[in-house]
């Protein structure tokens, strides 16, 4: 099924994107900046953030309760988020309020006023999410693990922020940060629905063409280094584990193959962890696999939660998974189940306006180009054995990282998970 996608680069260099649903009666938009955590410097890592949460806080046309009140009182809904590359202001709403969109969009992402006020109160609302974190050790283990994987880099640090540099957080640094990434070419304004290209691309044009042209966005590179991190929290129910390894990038020709072994490994419920350690010996509530691909990186992790005393028999089952598909990589049956998955899920995500709109957008930010999804679908149903097996090897034989928060009285050192992963 082709899909109706268009792009147009305005004259001050933002790229238009637009992806046409016709048989819709709304339309999913927004403004996507390639800006995140990685790019802030130590000093004020969480300004990313903290800039998302303020655009909402008034501009010289609307105060707070204007911006909310004119996407909502249309039955529009507006949302945002920001990752360690991107930061995203979007909307959905029907298909005749677009241009409203794209007025109440301009206007925050070009015409933020920042009042002092506002941010005193945000600081302490931010303050709430990383407390909220804090008490999440399945949400902080991540954050840990990032920072152990990365160390002492800004692709490592906290989306979030530190709290000592969040309470402190001076308005200039959230201008700073506007004015250096809120910039025409380190934008794309994304659209899904019931749109015309051309129409749509005249109405953005009005309203973003006052922005100035811009230099790229610079970033620190990522360079994997691997290591430890141990919480001890004796009062949790639960210890939680994360092994992680290196990983390939968004660009790497591996990117599928990762993807597909991620997904037998520990992709859901027919996958080897959940069947293995779940299933077949209770272990644990919650294993999965994962991978995360940036830019210039990638991660690969598993993440399982289980009784403090069960994290004895809990390492070595991860371990032996872990030795088992890179030797014996996958069977046919896991390969065509897998394909179809990863398939399933890309269609099916069609049927969301808002997720239509994110993934061309970010696709078209950090890869310059939107493939067409009989494409991808191309390079899944070409994906082998050998390329499964090979993805294995390639991902899961280097350095590990080790994250935990708990009880850790039975868990492995580094050192003897290191060892224990080299000889299997």
């Amino acid at each position: 099924m082709s899909r109706d996608i268009r792009t147009t680069t305005l004259d001050n260099g933002m790229r238009v994107i637009t992806d046409r649903v016709a048989t819709v009666e709304s339309i999913a938009l927004g403004v996507w900046a390639n800006v995140g955590s990685r790019h802030e410097d130590a000093a004020v890592n969480g300004s990313a953030h903290m800039v998302e949460h303020m655009l909402f806080k008034g501009t010289k046309n609307r105060n707070a309760q204007d911006i909310v009140d004119a996407i909502e009182n249309v039955g529009g809904q507006m949302n945002a988020y920001t990752s360690r590359e991107i930061t995203s202001y979007h909307i959905h709403l029907l298909k005749d309020d677009a241009d409203l969109a794209l007025d109440v969009l301009s206007d925050m992402y070009q015409n933020s006023t920042l009042p002092e006020d506002e941010l005193s109160k945000e600081r302490h609302v931010i303050l709430q999410e990383i407390g909220m974190c804090n008490d999440t050790p399945d949400d902080l283990i991540f954050d840990h693990f990032y920072e152990t994987a990365y160390a002492d880099q800004a692709a490592g640090r906290p989306i979030l922020g530190p709290s000592d540099i969040v309470s402190a957080m001076p308005r200039d640094a959230l201008n700073t940060h506007i004015q250096s990434y809120y910039t025409p070419q380190n934008t794309v304004l994304a659209a899904s629905g019931n749109l015309d290209h051309d129409d749509f691309c005249r109405r953005a044009d009005a309203h973003f063409s006052a922005m100035p042209n811009s230099k790229d966005a610079p970033y620190e590179a990522a360079t994997y280094t691997g290591g430890e991190r141990r919480d001890s929290k004796t009062d949790l129910e639960q210890t939680h584990v994360l092994i992680g390894f290196d990983s390939v990038s968004r660009h790497d020709p591996d990117f599928y193959a990762v993807r597909a072994m991620t997904s037998i490994l520990g992709g859901g419920m027919s996958s080897r962890l959940f069947q293995e350690v779940r299933e077949k010996r209770g272990l644990v509530y919650s294993v999965f696999a994962f991978s995360q691909a940036m830019q210039d990186s990638g991660l690969f992790g598993i993440y399982a939660g289980t009784g403090p005393k069960d994290v004895a028999e809990l390492m070595p089952v991860l371990c032996d998974e872990i030795a088992k598909i890179k030797h014996d990589g996958a069977t046919e049956e896991e390969l065509m189940r897998v394909k179809s998955q990863i398939k399933a899920s890309l269609l099916m995500g069609q049927e969301s306006m808002m997720r239509r709109a994110d993934t061309i957008a970010k696709t078209l930010l950090h890869k310059d180009k939107v493939y067409d999804q009989n494409e991808i679908i191309t390079k899944i149903d070409a994906l082998t054995l050998d390329d499964i097996r090979n993805a294995a090897v390639r991902t899961l034989s280097g350095a590990p990282t080790l994250s935990a928060i708990g009880p850790l009285d039975h868990l492995l050192t580094h050192s003897d998970l290191a060892a224990r992963l080299q000889a299997a």
